[in-house]
C-alpha cells in the first residue's frame, strides 16, 4: 500500500508556497468575493491556517487539563498520553480522509481547494472535540 502522507504533505506545501507567492505584492484578495480557482483554493488554504491555528490554542487547553488529570491521579500520565495518541490518530485519519474528498477533481485545479476544505472542516471539528474535553469538568 502506498504511502500517500508523503504526496498529502507534499500538496499541502506546494498549497502553502503558491498562496505565499500570491501574497506577495498582490492586491489583497477578498474571499467572500473570490470567483477564479487560483484565488478560490488560496481562500481555502487560509480557511485551513485559520482553523488549523485555533486547533493548536485548544490542543494546549487540552493538554493543560490532561496534566491537571494526571496530577490528580497519582502523575500518572495516562490523560496526556491518551490526548497525544487521539492527536496523533487524529492527524492521519484527517489526512486521508482529505486526500479521498480532493480525488473528486484529480488533477484538476479544484482538487487543491477541496483538500483545503476538508482539512478546515475536520479541523474545526477535531478544534471543537478538544474545547470540550477541556472545558469538561472533573
Amino acid at each position: 500500500m502506498p504511502d500517500f502522507r508523503l504526496g498529502f504533505a507534499a500538496a499541502v506545501l506546494l498549497i502553502s508556497a503558491l498562496a505565499a507567492l500570491a501574497q506577495d505584492g498582490a492586491p489583497t484578495l477578498d474571499c467572500g468575493k473570490a470567483t477564479a480557482q487560483p484565488d478560490l483554493n488560496d481562500c481555502a488554504y487560509r480557511d485551513y491556517e485559520a482553523a488549523d491555528a485555533d486547533l493548536n490554542a485548544e490542543y494546549r487547553k487540552a493538554l493543560v487539563k490532561a496534566r491537571v488529570l494526571d496530577g490528580e491521579y497519582d502523575g500518572q500520565p495516562v490523560a496526556v498520553d491518551a490526548l497525544k495518541s487521539a492527536q496523533r490518530a487524529w492527524i492521519g485519519y484527517r489526512d486521508g480522509q482529505c486526500v479521498l474528498a480532493g480525488l473528486q477533481a484529480r488533477g484538476g485545479q479544484a482538487e487543491a481547494m477541496l483538500v483545503s476544505g476538508c482539512l478546515a472542516e475536520l479541523t474545526r471539528s477535531r478544534t471543537q472535540e478538544l474545547r470540550e474535553f477541556a472545558e469538561r469538568e472533573g
